[in-house]
């Protein structure tokens, strides 16, 4: 069940961190509401991270993409 979890949460942020990236870009129309989510509303928030946009979302796919590695280590419940 935690090792579920964790896959779908590190494949979120993974999604979340490239969709977000490629909104602040180009413009994205596909499931941005969602994917888009730290894009939209939480890097507005977070005064530092004005004009940082893209590297806030790429190290969100990078936590993501750690999640997913740590994510087999997780004990089988």
């Amino acid at each position: 069940m935690l090792r579920t979890a964790l896959f779908m949460l590190g494949g979120f942020l993974v999604l979340a961190g490239i969709s977000g990236t490629v909104d602040h870009l180009v413009g994205q129309p596909v499931m941005g509401v969602l994917l888009n989510v730290f894009n939209r509303l939480v890097f507005p928030l977070i005064g530092p991270l004005e004009g940082y946009e893209v590297y806030a979302n790429l190290s969100v796919a990078g936590v993501g993409l750690a999640v997913l590695c740590a994510a087999p280590l997780a004990p089988r419940t």
